[in-house]
């Protein structure tokens, strides 16, 4: 499988990691779009939240419950913002399910 996400998973790519499990891994954007922008991925490919299936719904409720610790981890204090892209019109670049955690400072209330 040509994902670089399933690359960066399985150490092929570097990362800048934040947290890792046995079900998710969380590293910082290249392309930072807030001060704090973490990605959090299902070690698991799922290409995006329209493959979540009561097969693999467990893993995506595994990171809900992670992402608040991973915030804190990352240095957000005061809030923050949870995104995922679905599909060509969302602007989803990487076809494997991930949640962007934005914050590190007050965020725009416009979404588009």
């Amino acid at each position: 499988m040509d994902c670089i996400f399933c690359k960066i998973v399985a150490g092929e790519i570097p990362s800048n990691k934040v947290y890792e499990d046995e079900l998710c891994f969380a590293f910082y954007d290249i392309n930072p779009q807030a001060p704090v922008h973490v990605l959090v991925i299902p070690k698991t490919h799922i290409a995006s939240a329209d493959e979540v299936s009561p097969e693999n719904s467990a893993i995506v409720a595994h990171i809900f419950e992670m992402i608040p610790k991973i915030a804190v981890k990352a240095g957000v204090t005061n809030g923050y913002r949870v995104i995922t892209n679905c599909g060509e019109d969302a602007c989803q670049s990487v076809k494997h399910l991930h949640f962007h955690i934005l914050g590190g400072k007050p965020l725009s209330e416009q979404m588009a």
